[in-house]
């Protein structure tokens, strides 16, 4: 095994480089529609951005007012924003008016009935992502689900793949030694997950509406006429309060390799759960979930990282793992940046470059029982007290400053912008800025959110509802060159009329489409019960 600093020495030469700045990247951003009250939009999706089912660029996530921008793959940040930036502006222009919501944690919502589920018509494979959503709201109810935040798709180099295969011992064939390096690189992750809450986590303070009479086990502060927030909290969105599915808790799904991690997930799907069963399925005429196990389909597997490869038609994302291996990550631990019109900026793309390639060129140990449990413990303690004056973390077994704990990380992460920098500075130049909020918690998102909201004594939601203004004025301005604007519009007209064909074709009915799709469950668990 290699260490750190032996591959960074290997890498440092003109090849290495390049091979290490042939990063490819994308990005998803959700955001809620919203009216001129502030309310959640309750209309359709807005016909002008086409189909929400077929659009490769506009969609929607849970809520029918929840938007989800996604930007093709690129290898050059100032272009993948820009391209983000665009998206953005043309769906403001096409919103009627509406405006977005710059933060996390959802708006002020009356009704929870009133959360409009997405539609995606008629067709079967339609009909299921909407039931799909159908299930969440009956599992964890609606407002979970109304969360945003943005989601950072991530791969290296064929080059960079080549010059580390090179160096391995060459046990596995080059297919498994990609996986197994994007397993060791997940392991990293998750042990250093912490680290993003840390500096990008910006919900550390809510509207009281989201907590309604919910019981909570938090110390809130309230100031304003509602706004509740804990004094060193970065994320509350990946506290309790926000993605978390105590079900899941019983799942020991495996980081350690991708067979462990794929007979996990297989597991996951197939395992019955006695509280889903009590909402029934279908009752009556009426489905209510896909099924009741644990995990309906695997996208409800709730996880800061997830491996990924693009699926082929009808490919389930584990069988697309195992025909070909992992191909990219997603990085979902990111709060949206509510000082940013597209919820991220250029800083953030190279902080999580530089992090990201540590992680993956960092030996790695596989992860046990107590691991997982102090994974999970440091990441509530950054969610929940991130900036607190000397918080400690563990690190196996041992306890350190989290200030400590980040400096030892920042210094090898130093080598690499140097590295990708070569006669530049801007990989320096974001790591200083980020470096700064290692001893200066206020520097952070959450800090700078705190400031704006606690200090200057402005309500949360009059904070948020200024920010949306603000950016509703930059993007609907925002200049789109004629043949952008008519790319743009022929998309959204062609994913229309690419709907309408599918929703043409003749069809089986929806139970058995269903019974279809999940044949392999079914026959797994005759196999079991035999």
């Amino acid at each position: 095994m290699n260490s750190f600093n032996e591959i960074i020495d290997y890498l440092s030469n003109d090849q290495g480089r390049e091979s290490l700045l042939g990063m490819l990247r994308g990005i998803e951003r959700e955001a809620l529609r919203i009216d001129d009250s502030g309310q959640l939009a309750k209309d359709g999706h807005p016909e002008k951005l086409g189909s929400a089912l077929t659009h490769s660029r506009i969609t929607t996530d849970y809520s029918e007012s929840l938007l989800e921008f996604i930007t093709p793959v690129n290898s050059n940040i100032d272009t993948l924003l820009d391209g983000l930036t665009q998206t953005h502006a043309y769906s403001v222009k096409n919103m009627n008016g509406q405006t977005l919501w710059p933060v996390s944690m959802p708006c002020y919502v009356g009704d929870e009935k009133d959360i409009p589920i997405a539609r995606y018509g008629s067709s079967n494979n339609g009909k299921m992502k909407t039931l799909y959503r159908q299930g969440l709201t009956h599992r964890y109810g609606p407002l979970m689900q109304i969360i945003a935040g943005v989601h950072f798709n991530f791969s290296v180099s064929e080059k960079l793949w080549d010059a580390l295969y090179e160096k391995s011992d060459k046990q596995l064939s080059r297919q498994d030694f990609i996986s197994e390096s994007y397993f060791g690189m997940i392991r990293n992750y998750r042990r250093l997950v912490w680290v993003l809450p840390y500096f990008f986590g910006s919900s550390p303070a809510l509207c009281s509406s989201f907590i309604k009479e919910q019981p909570v086990d938090f110390d809130f502060k309230k100031t304003g006429k509602g706004t509740l927030y804990l004094p060193y909290a970065t994320s509350l969105r990946m506290s309790d309060l926000g993605y978390t599915n105590k079900e899941q808790e019983q799942l020991d799904i495996s980081y350690n390799s991708l067979p462990e991690y794929l007979a996990g997930v297989g597991e996951a799907i197939r395992m019955p759960s006695a509280s889903f069963a009590k909402i029934g399925v279908k009752v009556g005429n009426e489905y209510r979930q896909l099924n009741s196990n644990v995990l309906q389909i695997e996208n409800e597997f709730y996880s800061p990282i997830r491996a990924k490869r693009v699926a082929k038609s009808g490919e389930k994302p584990s069988e697309a793992l195992a025909r070909a291996g992992v191909e990219y990550i997603e990085v979902r631990a990111l709060d949206v940046n509510p000082y940013s019109p597209i919820g991220i900026d250029a800083s953030q793309v190279k902080f999580l470059d530089l992090f990201l390639l540590y992680c993956l060129l960092l030996s790695s140990d596989k992860t046990d029982v107590e691991g997982e449990a102090e994974i999970a413990a440091n990441l509530k303690a950054v969610v929940l007290e991130g900036r607190k004056p000397d918080l400690t973390l563990s690190r196996k077994g041992q306890h350190v400053k989290l200030t400590e704990w980040l400096s030892d990380i920042f210094e090898p992460m130093s080598r690499l912008a140097v590295l990708l920098d070569g006669e530049g500075n801007q990989y320096q130049k974001a790591l200083s800025q980020w470096q700064e909020a290692i001893n200066d918690p206020s520097k952070t998102l959450s800090g700078r959110v705190l400031e704006d909201v606690v200090n200057q004594g402005i309500d949360h939601g009059v904070w948020v509802k200024q920010l949306a203004k603000q950016y509703h004025e930059y993007l609907s301005n925002y200049p789109l060159s004629a043949n952008t604007l008519a790319e743009y519009e022929a998309e959204a007209q062609e994913s229309l009329r690419v709907q309408q064909d599918i929703e043409a074709q003749p069809a089986v009915s929806f139970d058995e489409f269903l019974a279809d799709y999940f044949a392999d469950l079914a026959q797994s668990a005759v196999a079991v019960n035999q």
